[in-house]
């Protein structure tokens, strides 16, 4: 399909910019609601970066999650995408939102939240997904989006750079924990670049980052969907002890004799002695196929947030 010229006030240009943003204020078109943090960008170089690390668009479906006033929706049906579907969640926005995308033939504004939403039926085939998500529900939100079968081979994601910073962490630091072994198990993350505060109107008081998020063909050790939950599982048990060692951690966790799973773990060419969060991706994996026979079935439960309340971005 090819995008219709929209009106010279509706261009990405014109949303991003912080004029329009302060005009619709003052105008009391717009109440950033503060208990939400909603701030909305207006960096058209930040914006245009971000179109980019998505990688090519034309003739792909996107699913933009927190439209907001629809900046980037514009960007990316002025790059040629087939499809956007804009969910917002926020009525007074998506309000605005139909305003601003009228006229563009291959946009829709989805109304409704995108934890509840069913976004693979919504996008079906293969949708390359992007959003400035919400700090609030990041967690919750991207566990969610991760969740196998991954819907989707390539996401492009605005976050806290805290946040970040815990999903892109090596094993041994501070930031390593459950947030990056959730991520990394189906999908590569990699940080594209900082966005200052100074990018957004109203300013935040915190910084954020661009997150790419390639899915992986085969998710981490090849595990099936039962696999990955137990991966979880011990997972969660290894860093609910953190200064633990590692079979201590794990035997308390999960509820099983020491000995035996200090036996277990040295078996898989491991040492007991180790404390979780020194343990990468492959070597959990290891941990997960030795445990197994002593797990039974585990549970859906996503790994736990090691989030602070931050702001919402939308």
């Amino acid at each position: 399909m090819t995008p219709t010229a929209p009106p010279p006030a509706r261009t990405a240009s014109r949303v991003c910019s912080p004029a329009y943003v302060a005009g619709l204020v003052s105008a009391g078109r717009l109440r950033p609601r503060r208990r939400l943090g909603q701030t909305f960008l207006v960096d058209e170089n930040v914006l245009r970066r971000v179109v980019a690390a998505a990688g090519p668009l034309e003739g792909r479906a996107v699913v933009e999650i927190g439209a907001g006033l629809g900046a980037l929706t514009l960007a990316l049906a002025a790059a040629g995408a087939a499809r956007v579907l804009a969910v917002e969640k926020d009525l007074g926005l998506a309000t605005l939102l139909g305003e601003n995308t009228a006229g563009w033939e291959n946009v829709e504004v989805v109304l409704g939240d995108a934890l509840d939403l069913d976004l693979a039926s919504l996008a079906g085939g293969d949708p390359l997904v992007l959003g400035n998500l919400p700090y609030s529900i990041t967690t919750p939100l991207l566990l969610k989006l991760l969740r196998p079968p991954v819907f989707w081979p390539r996401a492009v994601v605005m976050v806290q750079a805290e946040v970040a910073e815990r999903i892109t962490a090596r094993p041994g630091t501070k930031e390593y924990g459950t947030l990056s072994l959730a991520v990394s198990r189906v999908a590569r993350p990699e940080l594209a670049f900082r966005v200052g505060r100074n990018s957004f109107y109203p300013r935040p008081e915190v910084d954020s980052a661009v997150l790419t998020l390639a899915r992986r063909e085969v998710p981490a050790g090849g595990l099936d969907p039962a696999g990955l939950d137990r991966l979880e599982v011990v997972i969660r048990a290894a860093f609910g002890h953190r200064r633990k060692r590692l079979s201590n951690a794990l035997a308390a966790g999960l509820g099983l004799d020491r000995e035996t799973v200090s036996r277990a773990v040295a078996g898989a060419g491991l040492d007991p002695g180790r404390r979780g969060e020194t343990l990468d991706l492959e070597e959990f994996v290891t941990l997960e196929r030795a445990l197994r026979g002593l797990l039974g079935a585990a549970g859906r439960e996503p790994l736990p947030s090691t989030d602070s309340p931050g702001y919402n971005r939308s």
